[in-house]
């Protein structure tokens, strides 16, 4: 008698961990619903020092965070999370134009920038590029 192995699944269907570390509530909620209802599993935090302590304890595919947060921006909270898991991927989101990444020599060089104001649907497909990538 001769026992298969169990099915292996691709990685896209596995589910993406997300931390994400937005500010505000409304903007917050919005993100976490279509990030869930685009199949992903979604921890939401206020500010990036909350993030960061759960950061510690739990492995995550993606960092989704706001650039401008108070107690701990986005930036920093990027930086501290790739000295954990240098496998990161990490996103930022800003409505703040001006904001750049490339002449701050503390954000990760991989990372990302979404502009807000955006679509949802345009947040989900960039995530998934993301995790895919």
């Amino acid at each position: 008698m001769t026992t298969n192995p169990p099915p292996s699944f691709p990685a896209e269907a596995q589910v993406a961990r997300i931390l994400l570390a937005e500010d505000d509530e409304s903007m917050r909620g919005f993100l976490e619903r279509a990030l869930q209802r685009a199949g992903h599993q979604v921890t939401a935090f206020a500010n990036g020092e909350e993030a960061f302590e759960c950061l510690k304890t739990e492995p995550f595919s993606l960092l989704l965070t706001d650039i401008v947060m108070p107690r701990m921006d986005g930036i920093e909270l990027a930086r501290r999370a790739s000295e954990i898991d240098p496998k990161l991927k990490i996103m930022f989101i800003t409505g703040f134009a001006a904001v750049t990444l490339n002449n701050d020599q503390t954000a990760p060089k991989d990372a990302r920038v979404l502009s807000k104001p955006f679509h949802l649907k345009d947040l989900v497909r960039e995530v998934d590029r993301l995790l895919t990538g």
